[in-house]
């Protein structure tokens, strides 16, 4: 199933296999509880843990249940770092074959705050500057709320 999943979305996602010295190596024991953790979630169809597509990575698609039709894949991909620094994107694609993107991180970095969003449509650097809670479940729990705000626009 990886590998099928790796052929189907690996373009799609392009992982950043660096371990950037400022922001430390993975942080696999918090990777494996937020799998854990979205693994309770009726939102998701399939969540995987570092993939071979996405090797750093927790990937988690959605049940497509909850989207209008020309919703392809939508999806996160999270990274957390030992030094507590992490990626959380988000990406919705389309039949028409444009997506729409968003991102929380926090990294140091040359364009934002270390805590920053990069917003939708299109996810841009630099993004806005940020504050997100300590923990991972809070921060995780900011990021669901947020995109399930997001999917019952749709239905609104």
């Amino acid at each position: 199933m990886i590998q099928s999943l790796a052929a189907l979305h690996g373009a799609s996602m392009p992982e950043d296999t660096a371990e950037s010295p400022s922001r430390g190596p993975i942080d696999t024991e918090i990777l494996d509880r937020v799998a854990a953790h979205l693994a309770r979630s009726d939102r998701f169809a399939d969540i995987q843990t570092r993939p071979s597509y996405a090797p750093h990575s927790v990937v988690a698609d959605y049940d497509l249940g909850y989207f209008p039709n020309g919703v392809t894949r939508a999806y996160l991909r999270i990274r957390w770092f030992e030094t507590d620094d992490f990626s959380i994107h988000y990406s919705e694609q389309y039949r028409t074959e444009d997506s729409w993107e968003c991102r929380w991180d926090r990294h140091p970095n040359d364009h934002n705050t270390r805590e920053h969003f990069h917003p939708p449509p299109d996810a841009p650097t630099p993004g806005a500057d940020a504050e997100y809670p300590d923990n991972w479940r809070d921060v995780l729990a900011t990021v669901l709320t947020r995109l399930d705000d997001r999917i019952k626009a749709f239905w609104d």
